[in-house]
């Protein structure tokens, strides 16, 4: 499965907004992705899933997905400002 990781450039961290850009994405993506961070795997899509994460501006995430495409999107959200759009 291909997977990639990130450090995450939002200001604010997986929080709010940019929580729900990413879980957006993700379920627009239309195949399973899987985000991890401090040890733990939830399920991209699901908000709830990436604030229980608790990921801070400049913390390490890994994406994986069976879509190589797929975990590339969520990458390039992830290294932008998503607290600012």
């Amino acid at each position: 499965m291909p997977a990639r990781s990130a450090i995450v450039a939002s200001r604010i961290g997986l929080h709010a907004r940019p929580a729900s850009l990413v879980s957006l994405a993700a379920a627009e993506i239309g195949v399973p992705i899987e985000l991890a961070a401090h040890g733990r795997s939830v399920n991209a899509a699901s908000i709830l899933g990436i604030l229980s994460l608790d990921v801070n501006h400049g913390d390490e995430v890994t994406v994986s997905a069976e879509d190589a495409s797929a975990v590339d999107r969520l990458i390039e959200l992830l290294e932008r400002d998503l607290s600012e759009e």
